[in-house]
């Protein structure tokens, strides 16, 4: 077969600041799963992207192109309205894990195709899989088969979905591009509309531990996966959330399936229960579901029985032991005073470093590797008062952790004003 382009001179292209045409696009997308496009030339389109960027109709093609590589889903079958979500990435945010099983409890079907960790952000998968016998790879009827019998299911996208997807997504991951406003949306618009579901809520970051660190930027990424879902057929909106201090108390895989458990007892941190209810209700909105209290079902166990019921469908046991790091090591406060600052973007590298993130697509994760954090902004901390505690399979992290960590908490005066971002910044619809 001659190939009507050459990688080569689409990568000049937008190397130049050029636009590309749409047979272009539909081109290198099928190119790239077919592998006549490699791989480091996709990674130079994908940096030549990054820095110059693509216009609407380029992200449209491009995502349109990411869905044809693959199949469509459909569950028009079901007797429940199906509504999805999905985070842009975050430090600490495990808001997947508790949120399905309490949508699903208020009458919702929930298809949650997730991904594994990007950069210094954490992977649904990668978590899950810390449940000893859990399971991220299922097929369509499998898939279907748990959506059915417990409202939600939490899963690797099929490798019929979207598959171009797949392979750009794990290649950002190591090449520095994870941050491109085009990849990202077309990234998530592809999986999520292949996927199938009738409404979309999009939970879309910003602070120092988000990609978009800009709120500027943030509302732009939102406001085009807004465009592309609603051009597609896909009632979508989106949340501009706040990502300057991690979600929660825990970062890490293990760890943050422990924290998720302990809000579906009805505990847990408060950000992580008023994030976890908060984007419920919109989805529950675009589902149509009224009269319906999400945060009733953290409370009456009913969210926790769905969770119990979804982990057992793919192999897990809900009530196993959780993976434990070998090793500790405590971050103390220097002086007294209140916590001012804890930067997202330093807590998650330095989880990453000590494990719980991969330097190449082909690493694995530590399960039991991560961070707890022990106090927050706004927190009045004495001297001597535990701050983090790192958790490692490899003590030699300790080292290179700690260098992540250098001014990542900021220890005022008694009483100091403290400067954050609200957790709900913007409502995009």
């Amino acid at each position: 077969m001659v190939e009507p382009y050459a990688a080569v001179d689409i990568i000049r292209t937008k190397r130049d600041r050029g636009a590309l045409r749409p047979e272009q696009i539909d081109w290198v997308i099928d190119a790239y799963v077919r592998g006549v496009v490699a791989e480091e030339q996709m990674a130079a389109l994908a940096m030549a992207i990054l820095l110059n960027g693509m216009d609407e109709a380029e992200i449209v093609r491009w995502t349109d192109a990411m869905i044809r590589s693959g199949e469509r889903m459909d569950f028009t079958t079901l007797e429940r309205p199906t509504v999805d979500k999905h985070s842009t990435g975050g430090v600490g945010d495990k808001i997947t894990l508790p949120l399905v099983p309490v949508v699903a409890a208020c009458g919702a079907a929930v298809p949650q195709l997730s991904g594994r960790g990007l950069g210094h952000t954490g992977g649904t998968l990668d978590k899950l899989e810390s449940i000893p016998g859990w399971r991220a790879n299922l097929s369509n009827d499998e898939m279907f088969e748990v959506l059915r019998s417990c409202g939600g299911v939490i899963c690797a996208a099929g490798p019929g979905l979207a598959p171009a997807d797949k392979k750009l997504y794990a290649l950002r991951d190591v090449t520095g591009t994870v941050e491109a406003i085009p990849l990202i949306a077309s990234s998530i618009m592809s999986k999520k509309i292949a996927e199938g579901a009738g409404g979309l809520v999009l939970d879309v970051k910003t602070g120092s531990g988000a990609f978009m660190s800009d709120p500027v930027q943030a509302k732009r990424l939102a406001e085009t996966m807004v465009r592309i879902g609603l051009d597609s057929g896909v009632n979508t909106r989106a949340l501009i959330t706040a990502m300057d201090v991690p979600l929660g108390l825990t970062v890490g895989n293990a760890l943050e399936v422990r924290e998720s458990v302990e809000v579906l007892a009805g505990g847990g941190p408060p950000d992580v229960i008023e994030l976890t209810i908060t984007l419920a209700r919109e989805m529950l909105d675009l589902a149509g579901i009224t009269g319906v209290d999400p945060a009733t079902t953290l409370r009456d166990g009913s969210a926790m029985d769905v969770w119990k019921r979804m982990i057992r469908a793919q192999g897990g046991d809900p009530d196993a032991q959780l993976p434990v790091a070998t090793h500790r090591h405590q971050v103390v406060a220097e002086t007294r005073g209140t916590m001012t600052e804890l930067d997202a973007l330093k807590v998650g590298i330095a989880a990453w470093r000590l494990g719980a993130g991969r330097a190449r697509k082909e690493d694995s994760v530590s399960e039991g590797a991560g961070i707890e954090i022990h106090a927050k902004p706004g927190d009045a901390v004495a001297a001597g008062m535990p701050l983090l505690t790192l958790h490692t399979d490899d003590e030699h992290r300790f080292t290179t952790a700690m260098q992540a960590l250098e001014g990542a908490v900021v220890i005022g005066a008694t009483g100091a004003s403290v400067h954050r971002l609200p957790l709900i910044l913007e409502r995009i619809n």
